[in-house]
């Protein structure tokens, strides 16, 4: 069977190349006699691969040295008692900005934890947009403000950093890291999921500033604790070992595209053809805000719920896979990752186009 276009929201698809890369690697991983998989974390081949692995996210990211580097577990979902139980350091406050699912339920984990303020939603408005705050919407004395800078359910980013002053801000980057341009020291916590853009599920990045470690309550459970981690190295327990070789890959790859500007350039060419092409049509509809849509997860409907799962079910025997929308929502999503290649959002268009002529 031909290999299929893969527009899951996550795990996603990954360059052939990479695929190609580790299936050389599998057996046999550079005459150890050994798979990564097989190999310990204490090896000087694990030791090589992960030290790689955070000098070119570091290259691509352009980390300054004052940030700690993390390769950790427990998903995106860990990270929503991570942050407050490391972040709430003096006021014990917190402001969230809710604007998915994934935002909501990290305010709710984190009232666990501390004084947490919605600082504003668009929940009222299906999350169809991002509210615009500047610094004065903050409380002064919170210890941060938390954001998701990509919708991976409803379809909407970020466009702006909102200003925080000297409020710590920590966003979720899961499944927009690493497509597109950010300074990190804008930041004072950045965490994402692999499975979007950097690999399999399996391993979570967390990127911190130095002076934000050390604030985690002693009666903890340690596995929570970023110092740990960070003096450990990433190596407190098992890490997962595969996954963090295959990010490895990844950020090579990335490099070799020419970092992430080039990345986030033809990020937003394709989903700028995918855009123009949804609002030249009177069949299907994008419904979120024009300036907060997604370069990453496309969402998109025909307003007829038997027509959508016709669409969904005629796409797969294109070889168009996962394009149902998340089963909260419905509809259509398609999500064009960093690996998605060209041809394939070409072939989708193609296919809406003769979907909407021989079902008007």
């Amino acid at each position: 069977m031909d290999r299929v276009f893969n527009f899951s929201a996550g795990p996603s698809g990954l360059p052939l190349e990479i695929l190609q890369q580790a299936q050389a690697d599998m057996i046999n991983y550079k005459n150890c006699g050994m798979s990564v998989m097989e190999m310990s974390h204490r090896s000087e081949d694990f030791e090589e691969i992960i030290k790689t692995a955070e000098s070119d996210l570091r290259d691509l990211m352009k980390i300054p040295e004052n940030y700690k580097v993390m390769f950790l577990q427990g998903g995106g979902t860990l990270q929503f008692s991570m942050v407050p139980l490391n972040l709430l350091r003096s006021s014990k406050k917190a402001d969230y900005i809710v604007t998915g699912q994934w935002a909501k339920k990290a305010a709710k984990e984190a009232q666990k934890f501390g004084d947490i303020r919605i600082a504003a939603t668009s929940e009222p408005d299906v999350y169809t947009y991002i509210p615009k705050l500047e610094r004065k919407d903050f409380r002064p004395d919170a210890d941060y403000v938390y954001i998701t800078t990509n919708n991976t359910i409803y379809g909407s980013r970020y466009s702006y950093i909102p200003d925080t002053g000297d409020i710590v801000l920590a966003a979720d980057q899961s499944s927009n890291f690493l497509s597109e341009v950010y300074n990190v020291e804008d930041f004072g916590l950045i965490f994402a999921g692999a499975q979007k853009n950097v690999g399999p599920a399996g391993v979570t990045i967390v990127i911190v500033r130095e002076d934000l470690i050390g604030s985690c309550p002693a009666d903890a459970p340690v596995y929570l604790d970023y110092k740990i981690h960070a003096e450990k190295g990433s190596m407190y327990n098992t890490p997962p070992c595969y996954s963090i070789y295959m990010a490895g890959l990844m950020f090579q790859w990335i490099k070799k595209q020419g970092g992430v500007p080039a990345v986030q350039k033809h990020n937003e060419e394709q989903a700028a053809a995918l855009y123009d092409f949804i609002d030249n049509s009177s069949f299907y509809n994008c419904p979120v805000a024009f300036e907060d849509r997604s370069l990453m997860n496309v969402v998109f409907v025909t307003g007829d719920e038997d027509l959508d799962k016709k669409f969904i079910a005629e796409a797969k025997t294109r070889g168009l896979v996962n394009l149902a929308g998340h089963r909260t929502v419905g509809g259509m999503r398609a999500s064009i990752y960093n690996a998605m290649p060209d041809e394939g959002v070409k072939k989708l268009i193609d296919f809406m186009k003769k979907f909407e002529t021989d079902n008007r």
